[in-house]
């Protein structure tokens, strides 16, 4: 066929196919001229899932009549200003819509009505007029009444009428409204100081008031859309580097989720789903989170438009970073300060979990007598006032001078010894006395099923998992010893040989000098199977053969997909389970209170490696709930 220009219509519902995706497309391109205007109150109206009508009202700056026509035809827009040679600077866009194809792509596709009153120079409000674009024919201007002092009012009504094979892609109208009220989130998040409102088929589903700009605002619109749960457990993000500027809020990693609909990016105000984002997010976690658990976070980056292209995608949900290291650089940065600034704490809905399990009973059998519980499977106390069962500590403690402590109904409390105890990093003084609850994590009272320490503070319970709090404290130690290049060996009386399958061992011999620098000395033993030598001395007397092999397991599962320094941090966390105290090991006081002090001076100890939490907490008020004192 000869080569033909196509006509405008054919060109304006080609650009409608990349611009106008969904009712929820040509939303959010509306909501960002009406932001681009300056307005502050922003209202959405949606029928049919969008299908039907749509209405975006704005007080924003209006359009002067003169300008009406130019609106909507296509490459006419009044947000990129060109120099004296009329040439335009695409890398210093300062707009959120600047391709001039939004009314244009939707009148070619819809009936399109527009009506808009501007603000005169002298700030008064001139008179209102409007224009309609049918299937991409336009009607000529008209003047129009209008509610508001300034603004204006767009109404789509029958999207994809023109084109109804785009019809056959909807979704249906309850998956349509979702999109667009999450679309909606999105652009209120990133303009706290404005107000929204989505009604749906006539109902409001979203009603958000302006807020102070800053931080504090921000807060508040989050909370409003992600709910209240968001708001305890976000963590506040604010660092700048070399001109480039992250903030807004990230959740703490006992407040993960099973996906990632809960990670909301902003460039220079702008919505994105940006990879290299997503990425860094993501490994700013990796230590904190299993791989199937996803942090919830609200970020936003602001930088020179010029470091910046928008401009890579038609619907500009995409962009290009000019220095991606620097960005990736400051997200895992930042977010890692202000997950190691929140020390031990772990997320409120941990508790609320824990409540929600409990079930009240009244102990009242059927004939009316009253039975106490049994008090199976408590094992706290027991030979803690004895000498002998005093000395049953972890492997590497030692109980150097035992004394009685006044007050604790007499119960023998020795120092311990601090080197190579799993326990502690450096000289350690005598544990607080378990009197003494004024503590974060309290002061040790029991231990349940060999694995569940309670401890008491001054105004409730907290149950510790001991196997998973350990394994968080060794595996801090183990990268502050692998930061310093100082990890502490322990060489076996006999080097210990681990047969595996040939592929399994000359993976986990071909790492032998990133395993070196863990305190691991490996070397290829035949074909199928390696010579242990060395082994951390964090780790103690600790089983060589399950290690190695769950060593070959990561390597074998993560290898391929993760970068080096990711796969030595599974490895990592494999060494440091395999170095902690195992459930079903009884405890003395000391060491419990031992390891309670140790959480409390150890960032990140409120999880464990997997993203699990390592305590609960409960307060005395959900204490008198359980038992209906409120």
């Amino acid at each position: 066929m000869p080569i033909r220009r196509l006509s405008p219509e054919t060109v304006n519902r080609i650009a409608a196919g990349e611009v106008v995706e969904r009712p929820a497309s040509a939303i959010k391109e509306l909501v960002e001229n009406a932001l681009d205007a300056g307005s502050r109150n922003i209202e959405i109206q949606a029928d049919g899932g969008g299908l039907s009508r749509i209405l975006i009202a704005d007080d924003g700056k209006g359009i002067p009549k003169d300008e009406l026509p130019l609106a909507v035809e296509r490459h006419a827009t009044s947000k990129l200003e060109p120099d004296d040679a009329g040439d335009v600077d695409l890398l210093r866009i300062h707009t959120l819509g600047f391709r001039g194809e939004a009314l244009p792509s939707i009148g070619s596709v819809a009936r399109l009505s527009i009506t808009t009153r501007a603000r005169s120079d002298s700030g008064d409000a001139t008179e209102a007029w409007v224009i309609q674009v049918e299937g991409g024919a336009t009607r000529p201007l008209a003047p129009a009444p209008f509610p508001g002092p300034h603004g204006a009012r767009v109404e789509v009504r029958d999207l994809f009428y023109a084109t109804p094979a785009r019809l056959k892609f909807m979704k249906s109208e309850r998956a349509e409204a979702m999109a667009i009220s999450e679309e909606i989130k999105r652009q209120a998040m990133a303009h706290e100081a404005v107000a929204f409102t989505l009604s749906l088929d006539g109902k409001v589903a979203l009603r958000l008031p302006a807020e102070h700009p800053g931080d504090e605002g921000r807060l508040k619109r989050l909370s409003a859309l992600l709910g209240r749960d968001f708001e305890a457990n976000a963590l506040l993000i604010d660092q700048e580097r070399d001109g480039l500027r992250l903030s807004g809020y990230a959740g703490l990693p006992t407040y993960s989720r099973g996906n990632a609909a809960h990670q909301y990016l902003f460039v220079n105000g702008r919505p994105v789903k940006d990879r290299l984002l997503q990425g860094a997010l993501r490994g700013a976690y990796a230590d904190f989170l299993a791989r199937d658990r996803h942090p919830a976070a609200a970020l936003f980056i602001d930088i020179d438009p010029l470091y910046v292209d928008v401009n890579v995608h038609p619907a500009k949900a995409e962009v290009r970073f000019r220095d991606p290291a620097l960005v990736r650089g400051l997200i895992v940065g930042a977010l890692r300060h202000a997950l190691h600034a929140a020390g031990h704490r772990a997320s409120t809905t941990v508790a609320a979990d824990a409540l929600s399990g409990f079930r009240p009973h009244t102990g009242v059998t059927q004939s009316g007598e009253w039975r106490a519980a049994s008090g199976e499977g408590w094992s706290g106390w027991t030979g803690w006032s004895q000498p002998a069962a005093a000395a049953q500590v972890l492997p590497g403690l030692h109980e150097r001078s035992a004394r009685v402590e006044p007050g604790w109904d007499g119960a023998s409390y020795g120092e311990l010894a601090t080197r190579h105890s799993p326990l502690a990093t450096a000289p350690q003084p005598l544990a607080p006395p378990p009197s003494d609850i004024d503590l974060p994590l309290g002061a040790a009272r029991a231990q349940l099923h060999a694995n569940y320490i309670v401890a008491q503070t001054r105004d409730g319970l907290v149950i510790v998992d001991q196997h998973a709090a350990h394994e968080r404290l060794v595996y801090e130690r183990m990268k502050a010893q692998m930061a310093e290049g100082s990890v502490t060996r322990q060489a076996l009386l006999t080097p210990e040989v681990v047969e595996l399958d040939p592929a399994e061992a000359e993976r986990v011999a071909a790492r032998a000098e990133e395993l070196a620098e863990m305190g691991l000395i490996v070397e290829a033993f035949g074909a199928g199977a390696v010579l242990v030598r060395e082994t951390p001395a964090l780790l103690g007397d600790t089983d060589v053969q399950g290690l190695i092999r769950d060593i070959a397991d990561d390597l074998a599962e993560h290898g391929a997909a993760l970068t080096l320094k990711e796969r030595m941090a599974e490895v990592c966390g494999t060494m440091a389970c395999h170095g902690s105290v195992r459930s079903g090991r009884i405890l003395t006081a000391p060491e419990m209170n031992a390891l309670l002090r140790q959480m409390e001076a150890t960032p990140h100890s409120g999880q464990c490696n997997h993203g699990r939490p390592t305590y609960v907490e409960l307060k005395l008020h959900d204490l008198e709930k359980l038992f209906g004192r409120r």
